[in-house]
């Protein structure tokens, strides 16, 4: 099913007009208004590429990773934290907000083995096993269930690459850092100030204090990024 270029989310850097269809990302680890597919990364925004067949060729022969692992869809999705490596150019780059869309940004080589990922649910499988649930559709497993416990819904956790294991924790919490990912402020990040808890149908806010202003959003649009410093480039 193609996708028309007017439809587009608004972070595909592509000629609305030019022609009438681009690439339409597969469903995958990341909602389809939040990601760009592989072959406009490769063409439009790296342009290692000035095809799609020039793309398509690229991936085949393995020369592009996507959090460490050989990825060969034109169309497979590549979201938010997501760290691409080209390992024959020596490069290296992560999907951020910035300024309301989604941007890669080149990173050093050091911290492109690990990733940042969003707890977003919290289960028990039927042998008491923990199972975090993760922004990316990623899923890790803690067996013992005190070890499962520090871990809440909307906290962030740093991971290696590719075998998933916890590196740090970093809790939803007052003084730490955050990044809005979602909203009119999407991008923005500063020290997370207050959490409010609301009472009723409406979402719980949180207010972050950017650069000499305070920005408040819901609770949920927050990503911890670290506590003294980010754990990640984003600038």
């Amino acid at each position: 099913m193609h996708l028309k270029r007017l439809a587009a989310p608004k972070h595909f850097p592509i000629r609305k007009k030019e022609y009438k269809f681009t690439t339409n990302p597969k469903a995958g680890p990341h909602p389809k208004k939040q990601c760009i597919p592989l072959q406009i990364i490769l063409r439009d925004i790296l342009k290692v590429a000035g095809t799609a067949k020039e793309a398509k060729k690229i991936l085949t022969n393995k020369d592009v990773l996507v959090d460490e692992r050989a990825r060969k869809d034109l169309k497979y999705p590549v979201g938010l934290m997501d760290v691409i490596t080209i390992p024959k150019t020596k490069k290296y780059y992560r999907m951020i907000p910035k300024k309301g869309k989604l941007t890669l940004i080149e990173i050093p080589k050091e911290k492109s083995t690990t990733k940042l990922c969003k707890i977003t649910g919290k289960t028990t499988t039927k042998k008491n096993i923990v199972q975090l649930n993760l922004h990316d559709s990623r899923n890790i497993l803690i067996k013992n269930e005190k070890d499962a416990k520090p871990y809440k819904v909307g906290d962030t956790i740093e991971i290696t690459l590719p075998d998933q294991q916890i590196k740090k924790h970093l809790k939803l919490e007052k003084g730490n850092i955050g990044l809005i990912i979602h909203g009119k402020h999407e991008g923005e990040n500063g020290k997370i100030k207050e959490i409010k808890k609301i009472m009723g149908l409406q979402k719980n806010k949180a207010t972050i204090t950017a650069t000499k202003k305070d920005i408040e959003t819901l609770k949920d649009y927050i990503f911890v990024i670290g506590k003294d410093k980010p754990e990640v480039t984003i600038e």
